[in-house]
């Protein structure tokens, strides 16, 4: 009873979400086009990602995408991938010292990271007031990151779904043109997470990828997801035909869905 009941549950937050996408979906192509639509760092194997809770549910993302990379063609030997995560629940990025983590050495990596990720709290794009704070903070750690020596990777947040209180259709747009407004002033990467959750719910109504008690968190579908959006936005490689399925979690089919969204998101992103 239990399972059946999780499993409406997450249907009908699933529908409600892509009721609010449907629109979405279709101007898409109306949101700014990305300044910066290859990688600045080719191969990065010490990669810190900054962030809060989105990023360490579910085993946390960063060491997804770590597997994710040992497991692609070509693979670098395991051993060389030095990823590290600082996530603070609930923080926007005036929470983060960032400084003081990508200074080399502060979190065991001693030649300092080629790539850090970021991003603000989910949101940070839904008024003017946050989204010119955002910008701000994005602008002054870019420049911390480069002065220490690496790369700037902006991660596009999801947008929530029912029963979140704050669930809007405009969310969506919103926080991607964001996040790629923010990019291209600072001429970094952006990686469009966001977007790809949009088409996953376009094409699957009834697919979850939200936790259902909260229409905010991801839940393992939705961080390997956004894992499979990042990999391919800072390796240029397709995630179609990679090996890792989280230890067996995911069943072929979600495994094979999944890297087709991701892949067909990632492309048309960065080629439109």
């Amino acid at each position: 009873m239990l399972a059946l009941l999780c499993r409406a549950l997450a249907a009908k937050a699933s529908l409600a979400l892509a009721a609010c996408l449907v629109t979405l979906h279709l101007s898409a192509q109306e949101l700014p086009k990305p300044k910066i639509t290859k990688p600045q760092v080719e191969m990065p194997l010490r990669v810190l990602l900054i962030g809060n809770s989105y990023f360490y549910y579910n085993n946390s993302l960063h060491n997804h995408i770590k597997r994710m990379l040992a497991s692609g063609n070509p693979a670098p030997k395991e051993s060389d991938i030095d990823y590290k995560s600082a996530t603070i629940s609930g923080a926007s990025l005036a929470h983060q010292p960032v400084e003081w983590l990508v200074t080399p050495g502060q979190l065991g990596v001693k030649e300092g990271f080629q790539l850090v990720i970021l991003a603000d709290g989910s949101a940070a794009p839904l008024s003017d007031a946050r989204r010119i704070e955002s910008r701000r903070l994005i602008r002054e750690h870019a420049a911390t990151i480069r002065k220490h020596g690496g790369q700037v990777a902006l991660y596009m947040t999801h947008a929530y779904a029912a029963p979140h209180r704050q669930t809007k259709p405009q969310n969506l747009t919103a926080t991607a043109r964001h996040y790629i407004e923010a990019a291209n002033e600072i001429d970094a990467l952006v990686i469009p997470v966001a977007l790809a959750f949009e088409e996953a719910y376009r094409q699957r109504p009834n697919v979850s990828l939200h936790m259902t008690y909260d229409g905010s968190h991801p839940n393992a579908l939705g961080t390997y997801l956004a894992a499979c959006v990042t990999f391919s936005s800072i390796y240029s490689q397709p995630c179609k035909g990679n090996i890792y399925n989280y230890f067996g979690q995911f069943s072929p089919e979600e495994i094979a869905f999944l890297q087709s969204v991701s892949d067909t998101v990632v492309q048309r992103f960065f080629n439109r």
